[in-house]
């Protein structure tokens, strides 16, 4: 289908509710749901065109919002200021020479302890840091596993020790799961801790995103297998390392249902609720893993984050980087 004319349609699908472009609806699908976001509140588009936008992140010093646009190789900021979406880091991902693969930039994004931008760089293949608002460069904090190079790493959190949980599939590589290059065998859960490096996941298929559970006792992993499209729930040891894995949420319902996108991004509030990604948009799940509510973007949605007071959720939703307020606020907020 030409490019353009599907613009055209995809536009034809965005309404205006109070001079604001809006997208989808809220569903509540049981009564506790509407305890943590109004039915009727508006999912307001911020920005589009995009390729695919990824890894969105609130910038509270800067009330700003950075996100990845993986096949374009770039961050972009966006701020309330009418502005629009504008290029921040380009190259996000990859500085190689030539056309590396469809996905050759920057994913998931956070900060550290100290402040600095942690991003998670398919074509280098490397999670990167870099200092915001100083001069200089980025700088690898991991970019192999016993001397064995990563696939792509996709996304990557950091609990309150300021240690660095990252997944690490293939969709970023040239030819995915099947590319020559590759050197790791695991599509892994890493953990990084003062410097070293340990595999603490290696038995699933798409290990995508994550969140921890406010107490930081259980770390949630989403996982974007067709076959398998589930989020899985793990103990977390003191020394950071993961206990054995449980089925949290089955996604494979929903995507018998024709809704798009699979378990990816995700987020959870100060009531120990999970919001991820999955079929339709945003799925919201209480903490013993029951359904309560779907804000359906109708778009494959891949991540999102807290922002503003902690109660506005933002979204990035193929084309589109979007928002929608909550009535709860999102951990951890900074």
């Amino acid at each position: 289908m030409n490019k353009l004319f599907l613009g055209l349609l995809l536009f034809t699908a965005v309404q205006l509710a109070h001079g604001q472009a809006t997208i989808g609806k809220i569903h509540i699908v049981k009564p506790a749901g509407e305890m943590l976001i109004d039915p009727q509140a508006p999912i307001e588009v911020l920005a589009d065109g995009f390729d695919w936008s990824e890894g969105p992140l609130w910038w509270k010093e800067e009330n700003a919002v950075l996100f990845s646009d993986v096949p374009a190789n770039t961050v972009y900021i966006w701020r309330p200021n009418g502005e629009g979406a504008l290029p921040y880091i380009k190259p996000s991902g990859y500085t190689g020479v030539g056309k590396y693969s469809r996905e050759p930039g920057s994913n998931g994004l956070t900060r550290d302890l100290n402040g600095n931008l942690l991003l998670c760089e398919h074509g280098d293949r490397r999670i990167s840091y870099l200092p915001l608002n100083k001069p200089g460069g980025k700088r690898t904090l991991t970019d192999n596993h016993n001397g064995k190079r990563y696939n792509s790493p996709n996304d990557v959190i950091v609990d309150s020790k300021g240690r660095v949980y990252f997944t690490d599939p293939p969709y970023g590589l040239p030819n995915q799961d099947k590319d020559a290059s590759r050197e790791t065998e695991a599509f892994g859960v890493y953990l990084v801790d003062q410097g070293k490096t340990s595999l603490v996941v290696n038995d699933l298929v798409r290990p995508n995103g994550l969140a921890l559970s406010p107490d930081e006792k259980f770390l949630y992993v989403g996982q974007s297998d067709g076959a398998k499209p589930h989020i899985m729930k793990y103990p977390v040891m003191a020394n950071g390392l993961l206990g054995k894995g449980t089925l949290f949420f089955d996604c494979s319902d929903l995507a018998k249902q024709g809704l798009r996108g699979a378990p990816d991004g995700m987020k959870v509030d100060d009531q120990g609720n999970v919001w991820s990604t999955g079929p339709g948009g945003v799925l919201v799940i209480s903490p013993k893993g029951d359904l309560l509510a779907r804000i359906e973007t109708g778009q494959a949605t891949a991540n999102c984050a807290w922002g503003d007071d902690g109660s506005t959720l933002y979204m990035t939703a193929d084309r589109y980087l979007c928002r929608v307020k909550t009535k709860v606020k999102g951990v951890p907020f900074r």
